[in-house]
């Protein structure tokens, strides 16, 4: 886990804020309840990491303004990337992600 403040950010509406995170290739994976859901929509969209296992993605909606799969998480990661089941990660393209470390 890493330590400080991390905040996901979509037309300045905060999606997600945590004060620990995982952090996997250079990815921010914010905890299942530092994320606010009612922004968040599942799709069909799956992919498959070779290390990590089958990726899901939401999209997000924010104030009407749809960005398709723009969030992915591991619902059932491989025992390599135990410790980010059901973290969610942001495409930096169409989400404003920082962090401050502590």
């Amino acid at each position: 886990m890493v330590s400080g403040k991390a905040i996901a950010e979509v037309d300045g509406t905060v999606i997600a804020e945590a004060t620990e995170w995982e952090e996997v290739e250079g990815n921010i994976y914010f905890p299942p309840a530092s994320v606010k859901q009612e922004y968040l929509h599942k799709t069909d969209l799956k992919t498959t990491c070779g290390w990590k296992g089958v990726a899901s993605y939401y999209t997000i909606n924010v104030n009407g303004t749809e960005r398709p799969n723009a969030a992915w998480y591991y619902p059932e990661p491989k025992e390599a990337a135990a410790n980010i089941k059901d973290h969610v990660a942001f495409y930096t393209s169409k989400v404003n992600v920082s962090k401050e470390t502590a």
